[in-house]
């Protein structure tokens, strides 16, 4: 988020498309965020929109832990974060006025059985938001890995982002839902140097690192220091907004 020079915060979007798209956004009961991670988008969530109750959901506990500490803070906001399976919600049928998925679909390999569960737990006149990345996110930082030799085959690399992607996020929804509107918007990044994108390698799971690479940025930053000369690196990728509502509900 460091490197963001172009892009609208996320977050602050979903929390514009709630209230652009839903029926009633100043009336919300249940909203439920799932791959909520460390809970921005849960928080942006209760604080823009005011609903009764945001629930997070993530799988991960270290993150869910963050997340509940942010929310410890003086907001005031009715947010709780629980750990759980996005392909079983652990919410009962037409209980969600507004469902978020945000940057995490493409950790399923069956996306569309999220989507499914989704429509199950969206309220008839519930709206569901969907956010991803193209295909061909963050190029320039394969190209910029593979010519260090660190992973000479990065580019060659299937996306981290296959299983749902700008190109067929929409067709996705519309198994289980009614497609109501797809926004793109390009997001750009620039890194000061060699260290700073050292910082978003670390976190990467796409390469093929030599041990002692993996999740050690001072390591990554110090051979690419050696191995090519340190300058900005500007890289961009296309986020996708897919709004749609329970099958069969309002229009």
């Amino acid at each position: 988020m460091r490197a963001k020079t172009s892009g609208r915060p996320v977050p602050d979007t979903i929390v514009g498309l709630v209230r652009d798209h839903h029926e009633r956004p100043d009336r919300l009961g249940l909203v439920l965020d799932l791959g909520c991670g460390q809970g921005t988008t849960s928080l942006a969530l209760a604080d823009g929109l005011r609903p009764r109750r945001v629930v997070g959901l993530d799988a991960a506990p270290a993150l869910l832990e963050q997340a509940r500490r942010r929310a410890r803070q003086p907001h005031g906001l009715p947010v709780t974060f629980h750990q759980g399976d996005f392909h079983r919600l652990p919410v009962s049928a037409g209980s969600c006025d507004v469902v978020v998925a945000a940057f995490c679909l493409y950790h399923s390999p069956r996306p569309q059985s999220v989507v499914a569960e989704i429509g199950r737990a969206l309220a008839p006149d519930g709206l569901a938001v969907l956010v991803t990345k193209s295909l061909d996110s963050y190029r320039e930082i394969d190209q910029l890995v593979a010519a260090a030799g660190l992973d000479p085959r990065a580019e060659q690399h299937e996306s981290l982002y296959v299983s749902a992607h700008s190109g067929n996020l929409a067709d996705l929804a519309s198994v289980s839902l009614d497609v109501l509107a797809v926004e793109h918007e390009e997001h750009s990044f620039t890194f000061d140097g060699h260290d700073h994108v050292a910082e978003y390698l670390a976190t990467n799971p796409k390469y093929d690192l030599a041990p002692g690479l993996y999740g050690n940025a001072d390591a990554l930053a110090t051979t690419l220091h050696e191995l090519l000369p340190d300058r900005p690196l500007t890289t961009t990728s296309l986020v996708t907004f897919v709004l749609a509502q329970s099958r069969g509900g309002w229009k």
